[in-house]
């Protein structure tokens, strides 16, 4: 980030998205989460990232075996800054025409967070009706990218499903939400 002032907006847009969704994250104090975004400017730095691209994130949980924060999109819908990416480099390159400008794990890399794992979608949706008009890229076993194919997550009909596609593949309402440990 480029300076304190930057640091101190962020903060107050995290600690306020913390304080009016205390469902999140029952039993965590935001002083505790404060202090460890202050001791790591890098993981700061990544949650900017996440914000500016439209993931609104947010404290999900607590890792007790790795003492870390858990930080996850929260936005309603897939973030719109990270849309209409295919799942990785290789599909990427794979493209001959109509190639999309990034893709969802390319983009995590840069931002220094993970795709979600298809469990990490089901937890979140434990915690809201996320994705009801759009979907989104999930960490894909290595079996079905070594086939070609990715799979994505979405809530419809008031259920959580998850799908496959050629990796290739770019929506205009498909991303990726991301995960950050701090």
């Amino acid at each position: 980030m480029k300076d304190r002032g930057e640091e101190e907006e962020l903060s107050a847009i995290l600690k306020t998205r913390f304080e009016k969704s205390m469902n999140r994250h029952k039993g965590l104090e935001w002083v505790k989460v404060e202090e460890r975004l202050a001791a790591n400017p890098k993981k700061l730095w990544s949650l900017n990232q996440m914000e500016q691209t439209g993931g609104e994130p947010d404290v999900v949980g607590y890792d007790i075996s790795t003492d870390e924060f858990i930080f996850i999109d929260c936005s309603m819908e897939s973030p719109k800054g990270r849309r209409s990416v295919c799942y990785d480099s290789q599909a990427l390159q794979s493209r001959k025409e109509n190639k999309p400008k990034n893709s969802a794990v390319g983009m995590a890399t840069e931002m220094g967070i993970e795709l979600l794992t298809e469990e990490q979608y089901l937890e979140l949706q434990k915690l809201g009706d996320f994705d009801t008009k759009t979907s989104n890229w999930i960490e894909t076993p290595e079996d079905i990218r070594k086939l070609g194919g990715a799979l994505f997550c979405d809530r419809r009909y008031n259920n959580v499903f998850t799908y496959h596609n050629g990796a290739e593949s770019y929506y205009a309402a498909r991303g990726f939400r991301g995960l950050l440990k701090v």
